[in-house]
């Protein structure tokens, strides 16, 4: 999986845990395409302050991730749903397994 779409997921099922300041700073790098320089100015920090802050939310999303395994079983129920779809006959419980689809 690429980085930033890692990146990404992994803010989605756990960025709550960030503190505020650590995720205004990750957002504005990870999905306003900020650089490191022009969110350095506008907080009053370093380049590297800002680099480093983006590490240390990288390194704690992964951290929650490998701990709580969330997004793996957020995956894995998908891809069982998925399966159910495929290999059941009945159109009742593919209207289901497609509601619930769409809902993850």
């Amino acid at each position: 999986m690429e980085k930033i779409v890692e990146q990404g997921i992994l803010y989605d099922f756990y960025g709550e845990l960030l503190t505020k300041h650590q995720r205004a700073i990750y957002e504005d790098f990870i999905f306003e395409n900020f650089s490191l320089a022009e969110i350095a100015a506008r907080e009053g920090i370093s380049r590297q302050g800002v680099h480093d802050l983006i590490k240390r939310c990288d390194k704690a999303l992964l951290q929650y991730e490998e701990t709580l395994g969330l997004f793996k079983r957020f995956e894995s129920a998908k891809n069982k749903i998925k399966q159910i779809n495929i290999l059941t006959n009945q159109d009742e419980i593919k209207k289901l397994t497609q509601e619930l689809l769409e809902e993850l």
